[in-house]
């Protein structure tokens, strides 16, 4: 095993873990402390001025919380790795790490919205601008670049309307004028996505999602490449960011079936997809591991899967449609987040929150997570909801 890397469902079951540590324990337990007491003014010394992971104190991360991070970092691919108590967090301190008077950030149109909130109001009040690009521009996005860049952020698939970026062709451009590329990586997760291997410096994920994958847990990361580190790090400290122990050990007990929970999302999601299409009250789908689907050339080159997260837009159709569509649905609930077992289905608004590449559809936009139940059980509650929107006409 020395000789020869681990596959991927190995590292998941392995990353993180140190049972030499722990007495033999197979999980890293949970440590809930503030105080770190040290025996000598020289071991004290030594941890102040330690680099690097050290129980200093509580709010500077415990056992538990290097763990977790330390498996994502493995799983990822990355240098290093920190964690929040939010992905929405998890963004904040990866932005603010190269945030300055006069900067300004390349952020895709297609980014989760409350990072658009981000911009628009406390990264606009310490003086960086933000100009908000189409996320198919691909190399394109050179002709963006101002001498004053220091990031292009980027989300792919893209929130809502799921466009996939050609990351290497965008992180080609930043890095030939010295610009960090960011990305969003929550809806691959570090299995079906690797990050660093397609040019980006940091990785984030809202792993509420994918990662903790039961729905009960709030969580960030974001994993670094070691120039970028320093950074990270030192927003991550200075905003006081600190993750929940428990949490964290939600978050280190989730990855270990990560591998075979997102295989079943994968087959899944494009079973219910590939039906959704075929309905006539579907207009479109978007799904990029679907063919004909407009990213699935990039998505078939770049990933290794899909997650159960896709969208919809419908026919023309009123409220009262949707609300009979929605309200009646028994095994899709309708609610925030996503990536837990269980299947969701939630309106959505895209035209609410772009501003270059507008959303003119006049149906609904329906987003979907197809969870982990029977796909004939999810049909036929999609089956029996459709018949109450043709009713409602």
């Amino acid at each position: 095993m020395k000789d020869s890397p681990m596959k991927e469902d190995t590292k998941i079951v392995r990353a993180g873990r140190h049972p030499e540590r722990f007495e033999g324990a197979v999980n890293p337990p949970v440590f809930h402390a503030s105080t770190i007491l040290r025996p000598t003014l020289d071991a004290m010394d030594a941890a102040m001025s330690a680099k690097g992971k050290v129980t200093l104190y509580g709010r500077r991360g415990t056992p538990t919380q290097f763990a977790f991070e330390e498996a994502v970092t493995e799983l990822e691919g990355g240098f290093t790795g920190f964690s929040y108590p939010s992905g929405l967090a998890a963004i904040a301190a990866a932005m603010i790490a190269f945030a300055e008077q006069g900067a300004h950030f390349l952020v895709t149109d297609s980014v989760y919205a409350p990072a658009r909130r981000l911009c628009e109001t406390l990264l606009k009040r310490f003086g960086v601008t933000t100009t908000y690009y189409d996320p198919l521009i691909g190399a394109g996005i050179e002709r963006l670049i101002q001498p004053n860049t220091r990031l292009v952020f980027t989300e792919s698939p893209g929130s809502l309307t799921f466009e996939v970026q050609d990351i290497p062709a965008i992180a080609a451009a930043a890095h030939a004028r010295g610009v960090k590329v960011l990305m969003d990586n929550t809806w691959a997760s570090p299995l079906f996505f690797k990050p660093f291997e397609h040019g980006v410096d940091v990785s984030i994920q809202a792993a509420t999602k994918y990662i903790v994958g039961h729905s009960d847990a709030m969580l960030g990361t974001v994993t670094t490449t070691e120039a970028c580190a320093d950074a990270v790090q030192m927003a991550t400290q200075v905003l006081g960011y600190h993750t929940a122990p428990d949490d964290a050990y939600l978050g280190q007990r989730g990855i270990r079936t990560l591998g075979v929970r997102l295989r079943q999302h994968h087959i899944n999601g494009i079973a219910l997809a590939t039906w959704l299409k075929n309905r006539p009250e579907v207009k479109k789908v978007m799904h990029p591991a679907l063919p004909g689907d407009p990213g699935h050339a990039l998505w078939k080159r770049d990933f290794t899967g899909a997650s159960g997260l896709f969208g919809t837009v419908f026919e023309a159709g009123t409220r009262k449609q949707l609300a009979a569509f929605v309200d009646g649905l028994v095994l899709f609930g309708m609610g925030a987040s996503w990536g837990g077992y269980e299947s969701l289905c939630l309106p959505s608004h895209p035209e609410k929150v772009r501003s270059v590449t507008p959303w003119d559809h006049p149906g609904p936009t329906i987003r979907f997570h197809a969870g982990l139940e029977d796909i004939g059980d999810l049909i036929a509650d999609l089956d029996a909801a459709f018949a109450r929107w043709n009713a409602a006409k």
